[in-house]
């Protein structure tokens, strides 16, 4: 059987003018190490440069942790939301 093990997830968190991307155990923000930030006035009307930051985080974290596979994007927990995420 071949089955997978979640090593990790990013989480993308608005926090004040800033989108924070952090690198997170799957089941917890504790001791989430923060990747990146871009001020959410660059992204918030342009879905497109969105997407780029996104794909900047993954592509950077699936060189770092070979063993990180995209997963389906879910919403974060009420308890880890920060901000207006």
């Amino acid at each position: 059987m071949n089955e997978k093990t979640q090593v990790g997830r990013i989480a993308f968190r608005v926090e004040g003018d800033w989108w924070v991307a952090y690198y997170a155990l799957p089941d917890s923000m504790d001791k989430a190490l923060r990747l990146a930030t871009i001020q959410m006035a660059m992204v918030t009307d342009s879905p497109s440069r969105r997407q780029a930051f996104m794909d900047l985080v993954r592509d950077y974290v699936k060189e770092i942790v070979p063993a990180f596979e995209i997963a389906d994007t879910k919403t974060a927990p009420e308890h880890e939301r920060s901000g207006a995420a």
